[in-house]
């Protein structure tokens, strides 16, 4: 792990663990939070051993001239790497035929939440039934957006009563066209995200700190696996730094841990609730890249929770991940990367 990024993850554990930081420098936490989460976990396979090496992701662009610079390291069991190369609407065809479908942004990117957008329209002109998934609400506002759908509140109401700018805080018009399109199709629209106070208290104090009214928006204890050693690895590390300097322990690495896993678990126990209760609908999952990579976030704990079930899931970032395209871990980091 470099020195950029061990500081960078320092800087949020930081903002994480302290109530008084200002909105705006929380703002800016989430901000980096996906992309530096992403790239640290991208690292990690160099101090992990290594199960096998996977086939890369299906580039979303139009043919290259020189597909040798687009996959300098190819691994020759692929197959062809021109067969890597998809056109939007081959990606359209494939996403289709998913329950669930992961679109990975960067939260300040603009261009990443109009292809959002696109994408769910495409989706849902070929399956009507479709079901949008939200990180940018929080689960206790589910029926202010439930109400925002039904026409009884306006948008400003929907903004005031789900506390979006204290709590979320991008720029608005970056998600309204996609609540006016699930609005005016009459689509579900899930507020999957853990309440801020209690991610905040999880890293602050551990899970036993939280009251009965608060562990109701979040799944039980027994479901929150934190058993996954790549995430373990780089929060260890960040903390352990920090002790160093005399301003963190063990017990504190070990909490802001379990509140990164937090997010992802409460996130995908929505995510599951929904698909067993309508069988019926494709779920678009709205979520910052650090939550969807390699699977390790919402992928696999939807999976897990949905154990028995048939279920195909696809995953797209919506902007390029800064390393080479060729996989060097055990699995790809996404099935689609936009480039």
């Amino acid at each position: 792990m470099t020195l950029f990024m061990q500081t960078k993850l320092l800087v949020y554990a930081k903002i994480l663990t302290n109530q008084q930081q200002s909105f705006q420098t929380r703002r800016l936490f989430f901000s980096f939070c996906a992309f530096t989460f992403y790239l640290i976990i991208s690292t990690l396979p160099a101090c992990a051993e290594t199960v096998k090496t996977s086939c890369p992701p299906k580039l979303v662009m139009a043919t290259p001239s020189n597909i040798d610079n687009i996959f300098p390291d190819w691994d020759k069991s692929c197959g062809k790497p021109e067969n890597f190369i998809y056109s939007r609407s081959k990606m359209l065809s494939e996403l289709a035929q998913a329950n669930i479908v992961y679109l990975g942004e960067t939260h300040d990117s603009s261009v990443d939440h109009q292809n959002q957008l696109q994408i769910i329209q495409e989706l849902q002109q070929r399956h009507p039934k479709i079901a949008i998934a939200m990180e940018m609400f929080q689960r206790p506002y589910q029926g202010v957006v439930d109400q925002y759908l039904a026409g009884k509140l306006t948008e400003k109401e929907l903004l005031d009563k789900s506390e979006y700018e204290t709590r979320w805080g991008f720029p608005w018009e970056y998600y309204a066209p996609i609540l006016r399109f699930a609005k005016d199709k009459q689509l579900p629209v899930l507020a999957l995200n853990t309440p801020t106070e209690i991610t905040r208290k999880v890293a602050r104090q551990g899970l036993e700190s939280l009251t009965a009214s608060q562990r109701k928006y979040i799944p039980p204890f027994a479901e929150i696996d934190i058993s996954n050693e790549k995430y373990r690895q780089l929060s260890l590390q960040a903390f352990q730094q920090h002790q160093s300097g005399g301003h963190g322990n063990s017990s504190g690495a070990e909490r802001f841990f379990l509140a990164q896993v937090l997010w992802d678990e409460t996130m995908a126990e929505g995510i599951a609730k929904f698909v067993k209760a309508n069988p019926d609908y494709q779920v678009v999952v709205l979520a910052g890249q650090g939550h969807i990579v390699y699977g390790y976030g919402i992928p696999s704990r939807v999976a897990r929770r949905l154990g028995s079930q048939k279920l195909i899931q696809r995953s797209v970032l919506l902007s390029p991940p800064q390393e080479a395209i060729t996989g060097k871990d055990e699995v790809a980091i996404a099935d689609f990367v936009f480039k």
